[in-house]
């Protein structure tokens, strides 16, 4: 064969396995903070308008029973990226500010499935998850942290925006950062940032001196106008390969702080105000996707880290009308519904199919596997952790249950929970959240937040007050009482038997007893 046609027909069989070769379809997850069940037009909001959210559902797939892994904001994030249920590694409530990296760097998470498989693969927004292998130290690279599990590049808010040390990171170092002007926790005068008023919700009064650079850069009403920035242009830079971003945003956690632009916006004060620039971010997003070309080709994922809290925000959203968490009972850090079941909508052009809803139960840890799937990968049960493919229920309408059961943490490990079926069971009275009874209290919560808002149960009063003769347990049939109004535990002995002992397998040992400690920020 003269040397030509070797070379045009060794082009001609590269062409063709190029041409074999399975799309590699781009993936947008937003992470929304604290965005409850009820805090959408989609899913029934009348206070707020979200367009460009109503349009993914529109567009695509909008799922009833989905769940995320934990009523807790970092336990939520460690079980999306892992796949893995948080209670087993003993994490129940938000990180401190020196909190080492809560996911082993050898652990495979969504970031490292991606790159494994050829993506580019970006965070930007809220962290949460610790940096380093001690101690944080500020002043020095944050690492190991986001770069160390898969992410090519990170830009966000390292913690949450209700907790210092109020900067930015973009890969392991803060932005503004000067080693002259060391960042020092504990030692004042402490450095200023913004203070917004009461309405506006909790932020805790910042505990880090210096840094004054990278302090006056942070700035709370432009952190989601900032992140959008980044996303786009990210995706931008990388568009000519397929990429995974994970955006998880600081919208709606408290303090509720858009940009001025938004304010007033809404029916429901500064807390719809927030969501309104929540529904912003994603319409930016989704338009960078349109104006490059990349729509058709890109599954979007929105979703929520857990239910919404019913702080001064959503007290004064409730005054006026809006029910965060819908009619579901319970709030974030709680184990009742409202704490865990989250909006989730998925959206991809010609492979699901547009204005279509699922009844699937579904949790947050399941989109390791899902996207092992999408990406076409064969990954160790080990690896897959508690992880279960949900890509069936993402691109087709399949009529059997894909998930036999899930596990579900709130902020206590007394309350961990099992769902089976229609069946939850919850091995403990009350929410298993934070438990203030006074409303107007930041952390106000459990059956006397659920009691003013106007939720039935027959375990409490209408005051609010768990009844002495309650049974020890709770069970509930979700399928005839999704509001959670009947506690069924002493109608079903044999069924909370076998509940409770499936519930054993998975509590962590040795067993955690219950910690009314007080969260380092119980602002979040």
């Amino acid at each position: 064969m003269k040397p030509f046609v070797l070379v045009l027909t060794t082009l001609f069989v590269m062409s063709g396995l190029i041409a074999a070769e399975p799309s590699r379809p781009n993936v947008v997850l937003i992470f929304a903070d604290d965005l409850g069940y009820g805090d959408l037009g989609c899913y029934g909001a009348t206070k707020v308008k979200t367009p460009n959210i109503d349009r993914l559902a529109k567009e695509g797939r909008r799922f009833t029973d989905a769940h995320s892994a934990s009523a807790v904001c970092t336990p939520s994030r460690y079980g999306l990226l892992t796949g893995e249920y948080p209670s087993r590694k003993n994490i129940w409530g938000p990180c401190s500010h020196t909190q080492p990296l809560l996911i082993d760097t050898s652990k495979l998470t969504l970031s490292k499935l991606f790159k494994d498989k050829g993506y580019s693969t970006a965070i930007v927004g809220k962290w949460h998850l610790g940096f380093g292998s001690g101690q944080t130290d500020w002043d020095k690279p944050l690492r190991p942290g986001p770069l160390e599990l898969g992410f090519d590049y990170y830009f966000g808010v390292p913690k949450v925006n209700s907790g210092f040390p109020y900067v930015y990171v973009e890969n392991d170092r803060i932005v503004g950062w000067d080693p002259a002007d060391p960042l020092v926790y504990g030692k004042p005068p402490f450095s200023k940032t913004p203070t917004f008023p009461h309405e506006a919700g909790n932020k805790t009064p910042n505990r880090f001196s210096g840094a004054k650079k990278a302090h006056e850069i942070y700035d709370d009403e432009r952190t989601a106008t900032l992140l959008v920035e980044k996303s786009v242009k990210w995706i931008e830079e990388n568009k000519d390969d397929p990429f995974f971003l994970y955006l998880p945003t600081t919208n709606i956690h408290h303090p509720f702080s858009p940009a001025p632009r938004f304010k007033g916006t809404s029916e429901c004060g500064l807390y719809g105000d927030f969501i309104h620039e929540l529904d912003w971010m994603v319409g930016e997003v989704m338009n960078c996707l349109d104006n490059n070309g990349l729509t058709d080709n890109t599954l979007v994922i929105f979703t929520s880290d857990n239910g919404g809290m019913f702080n001064t925000g959503g007290q004064n959203a409730f005054k006026d009308g809006h029910r965060q968490n819908g009619d579901l009972l319970g709030f974030k850090f709680g184990i009742w519904e409202g704490g865990h079941r989250i909006p989730l909508i998925a959206k991809w052009p010609g492979k699901i199919k547009e204005s279509t809803t699922s009844d699937q139960l579904i949790c947050s840890i399941d989109m390791l596997a899902s996207f092992a799937a999408l990406t076409e990968q064969t990954i160790e049960k080990e690896q897959l952790a508690d992880s279960v493919n949900m890509l069936p229920a993402l691109l087709g309408e399949p009529t059997s249950p894909l998930r036999d059961h899930v596990v579900l943490s709130p902020f206590k490990p007394t309350h961990l929970a099992v769902r089976k079926g229609k069946w939850m069971y919850i091995d403990a009275k009350d929410s298993g959240g934070f438990g203030n009874s006074k409303p107007g209290a930041h952390t106000f919560s459990g059956a006397a937040a659920a009691a003013l808002v106007g939720n039935v149960n027959s375990d409490f009063t209408a005051k609010g007050k768990i009844r002495k003769d309650a049974p020890p347990g709770q069970l509930y049939d979700l399928d005839a009482d999704v509001l959670q109004t009947t506690n069924v535990y002493r109608q079903h002995p044999d069924l909370v038997a076998k509940m409770k002992a499936m519930l054993k397998s998975y509590t962590p040992k040795p067993a955690v007893k219950a910690r009314r400690r007080r969260a380092q920020d119980q602002s979040q």
